[in-house]
């Protein structure tokens, strides 16, 4: 059996986003490029990006067996994981702890799909089911047009185009509200997997423009827009805050991938750094679960200071169980925000680095 070669680049693009997504449930901009770039105008889709370039036209001749291993890859981790996170919202409510719903059947199995802001700890974990969703979409789609004849990959990127555009344009009305904002979210997200796909099939061929040119024509028009609109940030999981119609949302969509694209590609280059990067990028499901819990670790642990030292003194304990977005700062240094950022990546590496090691020893020791 022939070895499939990694994709390091995509590898990299993707460690690009998790940690884009970790700094900015932090709200630090150290990577947003002087405010050119911010995180929130497309760093969710990133992931539908990458997740649409791998998808593969076979799946629409087994589409149960590819729906199952979808099951299998993100839905059932997510669940267990859900679990988890369930009780220990339920262990912690009570220590005194307000943070997240209690434990229910429609907070285990339901709201995942509705909103996945459940429990709240593995609140940036909302994606995986609505990136499972949106690929069910996508290869039922595929195989309904197949059988129409009408599977052409421009004809499917404007079609989506065009329903996220009109999702973007009734959410300015007000109109992608309650029961309408799982439908929302899927029509305004299913364009980035689509552009994942027109992209190794139609574009990937063509992006060989040298890095000079290629940032000054992606930071030209990103520059022009961020001086003519309003502000580019959104947010996708609501399908809110569009402040300047429905197009300039996916502009800033494709031209926030672009350049990280192309970074992502200067990183593969640089054997050091891409086996780092690569290493996040392989372990990006870990991170998006668990970041957010490993900031409750480090806000802990300065808790634990305030109270049995003299360290600490200034810090918050009311917001500390009540608001999970609160982030403890040392003598109020924004350069704390590396501690957090470190942890949010490096804890999930390193749990994710002893799981492997057990599922080893394990099959060493049942072989």
């Amino acid at each position: 059996m022939a070895v499939v070669k990694e994709n390091q680049e995509f590898r990299v693009l993707s460690a690009i986003g998790i940690i884009l997504v970790v700094a900015g449930h932090l709200g630090y901009n150290l990577f947003d490029i002087g405010g050119l770039f911010p995180y929130y105008s497309f760093h969710v889709f990133i992931f539908l990006f990458v997740s649409g370039y791998f998808y593969k036209r076979e799946a629409e001749d087994q589409i149960v067996n590819y729906i199952l291993k979808k099951c299998r890859t993100l839905l059932l981790p997510y669940f267990l994981w859900n679990i988890f996170y369930g009780i220990a919202a339920a262990l912690l409510h009570h220590a005194g702890f307000s943070i997240g719903s209690d434990l229910s059947l429609k907070t285990l199995f339901l709201s995942p799909f509705l909103d996945g802001h459940q429990f709240i700890y593995n609140f940036p974990a909302w994606f995986v089911p609505v990136l499972f969703m949106i690929e069910v979409i996508n290869v039922l789609m595929r195989k309904i047009l197949s059988l129409l004849r009408l599977d052409k990959e421009w004809l499917i990127f404007g079609f989506c185009l065009l329903a996220g555009v009109l999702t973007v344009w009734l959410a300015i009305g007000g109109h992608v509200w309650g029961w309408h904002k799982l439908p929302g979210r899927l029509l305004f997200m299913l364009p980035g997997f689509q552009m994942g796909r027109i992209y190794r099939e139609k574009l990937e061929i063509y992006d060989r423009v040298e890095d000079g040119p290629y940032f000054f024509l992606v930071m030209g028009v990103q520059l022009l827009i961020t001086i003519f609109c309003a502000g580019l940030a959104f947010s996708a999981v609501w399908v809110t805050s569009f402040a300047n119609g429905p197009l300039i949302p996916y502009i800033t969509i494709i031209t926030g991938i672009a350049f990280w694209l192309r970074i992502a590609k200067i990183i593969s280059r640089i054997p050091y750094i891409c086996r780092k990067m690569v290493s996040i990028g392989r372990n990006t499901y870990a991170i998006m679960m668990h970041h957010v819990a490993c900031f409750m670790l480090v806000k802990g642990f300065f808790y634990l200071l305030s109270i049995g030292t003299l360290f600490c003194a200034e810090f918050d304990a009311e917001l500390f169980f009540s608001e999970i977005n609160f982030v403890y700062l040392p003598g109020g240094a924004e350069a704390g925000k590396w501690v957090y950022l470190l942890a949010g990546i490096g804890i999930p590496l390193v749990l994710s680095g002893v799981w492997v090691w057990v599922r080893r020893q394990l099959r060493m020791w049942l072989s």
